[in-house]
């Protein structure tokens, strides 16, 4: 997955992180009885927002118990789940599966196409679960995929698709919070291709692959701009999530839609701006060396 809605540990109090990691847990565990070892791989962090987010929201039956497991094998810990807990498993799943075929045909991973095909079945399985919903995600992946091909260099028009995208995800049932939802689901989505996008830019523009950012990456307005579109983006998630009736895990919530998010962000900043200091440096000393000749 993406890793980009995350929380932000540091401005979290150790009881609101335990609860956050008996989530993650969760979902775990969800996707390796869903799934087996081979689910478990693809966990994400992205998609236990949405499992924490639903359960706060619904306020479902929640079954909290206590592990051991590979990753934690001394000692237990806390785990939380209930049905949100699965259907975060499918759709991580099921998103994991897109990636791999997308890896497969952009880069000929092949890593990526033998773990596409362990999760064909799994794939199947999920598309007929969720009918409807699995088709209009399924459509949509494949429009972003030809417009990627096609070299579509409209960053709003190829961020919607992938928002859209979240959009179906985010919107788990037809119910009064249907729209909040989903209008969240697609300014998340916009964020996280747009991150993608802007954290790869400079692989993709030596590997000669595709990126919606390519052209505007040599403006010298280009880290402003971005920052500003993701900016807006992000400000418009969070009143559509100030809308929903949450109160159980709201601060949680909040760390990860106010800073967590902007977690990745800054280091890729940080890291362009440090690298452009010392190319600077590297150039003021060749031309220092130049002129004592």
């Amino acid at each position: 997955m993406f890793g980009y809605i995350i929380i932000n540990k540091g401005d979290m109090k150790f009881k609101e992180f335990d609860i956050y990691h008996s989530y993650y847990c969760g979902l775990c565990q969800a996707l390796k009885s869903r799934f087996g070892r081979t689910g478990q791989i693809s966990l994400s962090y992205d998609m236990t927002f949405l499992v924490m987010l639903l359960s706060s929201l619904y306020e479902p039956e929640t079954e909290v118990g206590e592990i051991k497991c590979a990753a934690h094998p001394f000692e237990k810990h806390t785990i939380r789940t209930n049905g949100f807990s699965f259907y975060g498993a499918d759709m991580n799943l099921l998103f994991t599966y897109y990636k791999c075929r997308d890896d497969w045909e952009d880069e000929h991973k092949f890593t990526r196409l033998a773990y596409g095909k362990m999760l064909k079945k799994a794939y199947r399985n999920i598309c007929a679960r969720y009918g409807k919903k699995a088709k209009r995600m399924e459509s949509l992946m494949r429009e972003l995929s030809a417009q990627e091909k096609k070299n579509n260099q409209d960053v709003d028009q190829m961020a919607g698709i992938f928002g859209d995208i979240m959009g179906e995800i985010m919107a788990v049932r037809e119910d009064e919070w249907h729209d909040s939802l989903k209008t969240m689901g697609v300014y998340l989505g916009k964020f996280i291709y747009l991150m993608d996008a802007y954290e790869d830019i400079e692989e993709d523009a030596r590997g000669g692959r595709y990126n919606p950012l390519i052209k505007r990456f040599n403006d010298p307005d280009f880290e402003e701009e971005v920052k500003t579109i993701l900016t807006m983006i992000m400000a418009g998630c969070c009143k559509e999530f100030e809308k929903l009736p949450v109160i159980e895990n709201v601060e949680i919530l909040r760390n990860i839609l106010y800073s967590g998010v902007w977690y990745r962000y800054e280091m890729v900043r940080q890291k362009r701006e440090e690298e452009l200091r010392k190319e600077k440096e590297r150039s003021s000393r060749g031309v220092e060396n130049a002129r004592s000749v």
